[in-house]
Order: structure tokens, then sequence, then C-alpha cells
């Protein structure tokens, strides 16, 4: 069956780091571990079978073609072997050598089977590694394989997260060629991109057509769109959707709590989120990590220190571990009081209640705020935290190089993101928007606008924490005319401005104003 319209792979882009070779002197090395080319498959290579994934089925499969000549029970038997290999690494996320598996493979005339392809396009989509799958995922589709509906999930999942929407447009098209209908899943996939990126016309036409499919809505649905409420500056309007979760009989899980919880929170509302909290331990309902780094958020946001550090001590002794992202919300906050003391403080108590590797990253968030000159070099910070053990994931990756976002040092920021690159982990919408931010606290402009082209060029669509970083970097600099076309940009994508993004915008048309009097 042909699949003329199936993803057409772009070329990997240019590499952010390769855009600022003249502004960075040093040497890079994009992508060195993932440059490995695939190779072609012949197409009268007999097709190898072994046991289906869940996720794949087979069209027209045979291996009677093989039986033709000497030896070729032999070659069936490597097909078997190396299609088990190749699962059990995509199982243990081994996926460089998952891919020199199929290399060796196809070296030997040998197609991966349904459940390999499978196996292999879903780990590469998990690690982000979108282009490398959707090659793949074409090759499957090519060799006469049928994608199952989990497999069309993880990709549009992983290209969502990379902000690919064309690239997600032609999945959910051929996904119609298929004759394959969208669950629940995939629509909980699309609601969450689209409230995240703040695209709230398309978040409710999504709603709309799940409703037709005959989804009724639940927890997950009503908790986003709380969010979107929320995120366009309509609160009440997101408080007053729990009247529709009881009417419809839902009982408010860690999701909607979540959603409840962070609306109040954003609108400075702490004693009501705190009510809200303190029902959902009393339901039993564990808050989980994102509640209690909402909660700390907010509360330092809005002044209250002493009610972040309270929570922040109730919640390591309920014994969860704090993330990354919660040391650098409590250090940034507390440093630019000059709390370097109760900095001090909370660190020798995590020492001494053996969270070592918690520690090590605190140790090194703190060093970068503080400027205490240690961890000046981001290959110093990276090559520390290895030798403590500490499993370099995008999670940390993203705060490290934030943390340098903030102090404005944009050479060592590109630095981390290199080093990421160098993990294996592409970099991301979320990276890139890091990156601006960067340029943005360093008061360079110019540098901000070339990495929101080469998002643009990239096949990447912005999202509103892209428009409204472009617009804080041109306020920074005092080009307050720029900030009127970034804010029609944004509207024009289809992303709903923020109350960040309103609010800049009224600043700088006022500045305007005022220059023209």
């Amino acid at each position: 069956m042909e699949m003329q319209l199936m993803l057409l792979s772009k070329p990997n882009p240019l590499s952010i780091f390769e855009l600022f070779r003249p502004l960075f002197q040093f040497s890079l090395n994009h992508h060195g571990k993932r440059s490995k080319p695939i190779a072609q498959i012949s197409s009268q290579a007999p097709n190898c079978r072994s046991a289906k994934h869940p996720d794949s089925e087979s069209v027209d499969y045979s291996i009677h073609t093989i039986y033709g000549h000497a030896g070729c029970i032999s070659k069936e038997l490597s097909c078997v072997v190396y299609n088990e290999t190749l699962r059990e690494l995509c199982e243990e996320r081994e996926i460089d050598e998952a891919m020199a598996t199929l290399a060796r493979m196809e070296a030997l005339g040998c197609r991966p089977d349904p459940g390999s392809y499978s196996c292999l396009i879903t780990g590469l989509a998990e690690v982000g590694r979108t282009l490398e799958a959707d090659a793949i995922f074409q090759e499957m589709t090519i060799s006469g394989c049928k994608p199952k509906i989990g497999l069309f999930n993880a990709m549009l999942r992983s290209c969502l997260k990379k902000g690919l929407l064309d690239l997600c447009d032609r999945l959910l098209t051929a996904m119609e060629k298929f004759g394959l209908e969208k669950n629940r899943k995939t629509f909980e996939i699309l609601i969450d991109y689209y409230v995240s990126a703040g695209r709230l016309n398309d978040t409710w036409l999504v709603i709309a057509e799940m409703k037709r499919k005959g989804y009724s809505p639940n927890s997950y649905m009503y908790s986003k769109i709380i969010e979107i409420y929320r995120d366009n500056g309509m609160w009440k309007k997101a408080i007053g959707v729990l009247g529709e979760v009881q009417a419809n009989g839902l009982g408010l899980d860690r999701k909607i709590y979540f959603s409840i919880i962070d609306t109040f929170g954003k609108q400075g509302e702490l004693s009501e989120a705190m009510e809200a909290f303190e029902k959902m331990l009393e339901d039993r309902i564990n808050p989980g990590i994102r509640i209690w780094s909402s909660l700390i958020r907010w509360h330092f946001k809005f002044g209250d220190y002493v009610g972040a550090l309270d929570l922040f001590g109730r919640m390591q002794e309920l014994g969860i571990y704090p993330d990354p992202k919660i040391f650098m919300t409590i250090i940034s906050s507390l440093g630019e009081q000059g709390k370097w003391e109760e900095v001090k403080r909370i660190f020798e108590i995590m020492k001494r209640k053996g969270q070592e590797k918690s520690s090590a990253v605190y140790a090194v968030l703190v060093d970068i705020y503080g400027h205490y000159g240690k961890f000046e070099n981001a290959e110093d910070c990276v090559r520390a935290l290895k030798l403590e053990g500490i499993q370099l994931s995008p999670d940390i990756f993203c705060v490290l190089a934030n943390a340098y976002a903030q102090q404005g040092s944009c050479e060592q920021t590109v630095r981390v993101l290199q080093f990421m690159e160098e993990e294996g982990i592409e970099t991301n919408l979320i990276m890139l928007n890091v990156l601006i931010n960067a340029f943005a606290t360093a008061g360079r402009h110019m540098e901000a606008m070339a990495v929101y082209h080469h998002i643009l060029e990239s096949g990447v669509s912005p999202d509103v924490v892209t428009y409204s970083t472009l617009m804080k970097a041109f306020m920074w600099s005092k080009k307050f005319d720029q900030v009127p076309k970034i804010y029609s940009e944004m509207e024009a994508s289809g992303c709903s401005p923020d109350r960040k993004a309103r609010e800049m915008l009224k600043s700088a048309l006022t500045v305007l104003e005022q220059r023209h009097r």
C-alpha cells in the first residue's frame, strides 16, 4: 500500500550552537553520538518475523522466500536473534546501541519485524529523537507494517513536545488513511500541548471533537479546562468549572486539585490555595511533587517566604524527594533577598538527612546564583555532578541552563545545552526558550531574535513562553516599538497572550505614547 502522504522527514536542522558559533569561540560537536545514518533496506530483502508488538501489526508479511537457497535458515535465525536483541535494548533504553544493531541487521539484509519497529520508534520518540523516529516510521509503513494507535500516540507526544505542529498534522492525516480513530489518549496528548502552548481556540476545538466522538469529560479534561481559563486570566470561570465536575458525579482527584491550587496561587490567593491543599490532604490524596512545587513557587512570588520554607520543611518531613526546580525556586528567591545564610541552613539540613545527590545539585545551583566562582564554567559544573554519580536528565540540564540564563550568562547557557546534546538529548522548545531568556536577561535582543528565527526555520511552532520571553528581550533592551509587533505575531500564530504578555504590551504602549507627546 503506497503511503505518499506519509510524513516527509525533514533534514535535521542546523544546531542552535552552530548558529551562534561566531559569538562563542569553542568547539562544537553537534549530535556526535547520534549521527549514524540508517542503512537503506533493499525492497528485495526477506521479511523476518517473530513476536508482534501491541502497537503494530503485519500486513502481507511472509518469510517463505528465504527458503529458496542454501544458508537461508541461518539468515532467518540471525534475523530472529537480532529482532529479540533490538527489543531488549529498547526496553533497557539503550537507544544508541539499538540503532547500531539496526544498522548491522540491515547489512545482513534483514528487516525488523513489526514489534522491533514499534519498540525502536517508541524508544526514539521518548528520548526526543523525533526526526529519527519519523524516518524509521516511514520505513516501517513502506515495508508493509500497519502501525496501531499506540505508536501514533507516542509519535504525536514526541512531535508536540518539540513544537513540530506540521509533523503532527501529517501524523493525524496518516492515521485517517490507515482507518484509525483517535482514542482518549490521543485527545489528551493534543489538549495537553494546546493548553501548555496557550492555544485557546485549538484547545476548544479538540475538546469539542472529543465530546462528539463520545468521550465523556473526565478529571484530566476538567483539569485542563481549569488551566486554560487560568492562563487566560479567567480564574473565576476556572473555579466555576468545579460545579460541572460535581454535577457529573466526578470526585476531585490530584489533577483537578493541582489545577485549582495553581489557579489560586497564580492570582496570589494563597489562603484559598492552602485551603484547597489542606482539603486534599483530608481526602487522603497524595499531593505529589508538582503541587508542593506550585505552592512553594507562589508563596515565594508573593513574598511569603516563611510560608514557602514551611512548606519545603513539611515536604521533606514526609520523605518527598525535592526536585531541582524546587531548589532553583528557593535559591533564586532567597538570593534576590540576600538571604544566603538561610540558603546555607537549608543546605546543611539536606546533608544531615542524607540527601547527598540533592545536596550536590543544590550546591551547584547555590554557586551559580551566588556568583562564588567555583562553577562559573558550565563544564566544571557538569563534571562535578557526574563525579557525584548524578544522572544528568533533561530536567537537570534545563535547570542548570536556566540558572545561568537568569544570571544573563549566555555563553554558559549555550555550553550547558551543548553538553546536553552530547549526552544524546535533543534540544526542544523549552530549552530554546531558556536560551532566549538568557539573551533577554543580558539585554542582547539581536541574539534573542536569532534564536527565534532559528526556531521558525527549524519547523518548530513557538509557544506563548517564546513570544513573551522575546517581548521581555525588547523591553529590557528598551526597543519598545518591537513589543507590539511580537504581540501581534503571537496572536496571529494562534497563541493566546498570557497576563505577563498583556502587561508588557501595556507598559510598552505607555512608553511609546509618552515619547510621542
